[in-house]
């Protein structure tokens, strides 16, 4: 199993957990509380930031870590999947083809605006990202056998488009080896073990530094596939990187860990300590439960993040029915150095 990341100057410990910071920021975060609070890298959204500030005011300011003053590794997602669930939410916004993905800026679709995989590796250059995503075909959760083999070939016809661009854009920036950014494969097939097998082959052709757990991988009660997730890593060599796109809870970090995979990335920590749900190393707690309203103790006794070290349950449960935004700092980076703290107990010890 990897023990380390390297891409141009980084070079990180693994397993590593990157928190969603879809515009550029992990929102009521700045990027100094990141790095107090171990936080190794995050993910950006391609599209979003698409829209605003728009790649050519990013590539300005050299890159979104420089518009952010970051300096942790920065994944940068393919957008298509943010798409894609405009298109769920609403079959008026647009379409997916095989050409990409067709928005439509109105509801009589007399005016399209077409994403295509090039589209996405150049706003992820200007985004100046060190790991890149190549734009994938995810299959809803309710696809038939039919819409499985359409995903996964849409996502390998992709891939050798991305991959295309990608390399031409490396030739016309004069990257090298060590100083390029990297390119993660997506390998889709939902639950179908032969439709996976079928995606990774075809990505192992075309080659990539990565590959990435994609699609929809929960049963019917909500719990995350372990078996289709474990027969994903086994299609992919050991020496490369196996990414848990999306993959949140810490349980099932620890567990896909096991299996393989090295990063991880969702919005739960962060989302979860907006609404109050705290992580402990007995679970997690509701702070805005009466119980903590005269709680001396810090959220947990084994963490060392600059909210446990400061402040009370009595007082973040204040600060909480109060709706101070000082509550989602501190709860925030809490969250996140649970994840963390988490990753390096993972970690091989160093000889």
């Amino acid at each position: 199993m990897l023990t380390k990341l390297k891409i141009k100057n980084h070079e990180i410990d693994l397993p590593i957990f990157c928190p969603d910071a879809t515009r550029g920021v992990v929102r009521s975060l700045t990027s100094k509380e990141l790095e107090e609070e171990k936080v190794d890298g995050v993910i950006v959204n391609t599209w979003h930031l698409h829209l605003r500030p728009g790649e050519e005011k990013i590539a300005q300011f050299g890159g979104i870590a420089k518009l952010m003053d970051y300096h942790g590794l920065i994944i940068s997602d393919s957008g298509g999947f943010q798409v894609f669930s405009l298109f769920q939410k609403d079959p008026e916004y647009g379409r997916i083809t095989d050409e990409g993905l067709v928005t439509y800026t109105g509801k009589t679709k007399q005016h399209k605006v077409l994403f295509t995989p090039e589209n996405s590796i150049q706003m992820q250059f200007a985004l100046g990202s060190d790991i890149m995503i190549c734009l994938d075909d995810f299959t809803p959760p309710n696809a038939d056998e039919k819409r499985i083999k359409q995903s996964v070939a849409r996502t390998v016809a992709w891939a050798k488009r991305c991959k295309v661009e990608f390399e031409k854009q490396c030739l016309e920036r004069g990257l090298t080896a060590a100083t390029r950014p990297h390119l993660y494969g997506v390998i889709q097939g939902h639950l179908d073990k032969a439709a996976r097998k079928d995606c990774a082959e075809q990505l192992l052709k075309i080659g990539f530094d990565g590959y990435g757990l994609g699609g929809w991988l929960f049963n019917e009660d909500g719990t995350l596939n372990l078996d289709i997730c474990a027969y994903n890593a086994s299609l992919t060599p050991d020496n490369l990187p196996r990414y848990a796109l999306g993959v949140g809870k810490g349980v099932d970090v620890e567990k896909l860990y096991r299996m393989g995979y090295t990063i991880f990335d969702c919005v739960l920590p962060t989302r979860d300590a907006r609404h109050g749900r705290l992580y402990n190393d007995d679970g997690y707690l509701y702070i805005d439960k009466k119980i903590y309203e005269l709680d001396e103790k810090p959220l947990s006794a084994n963490c060392d993040c600059q909210t446990c070290r400061r402040y009370s349950r009595a007082y973040l449960h204040h600060l909480f029915k109060i709706g101070d935004s000082a509550f989602y700092r501190h709860a925030t980076c809490h969250n996140l150095r649970f994840y963390t703290r988490l990753c390096e107990r993972l970690r091989p010890e160093k000889e």
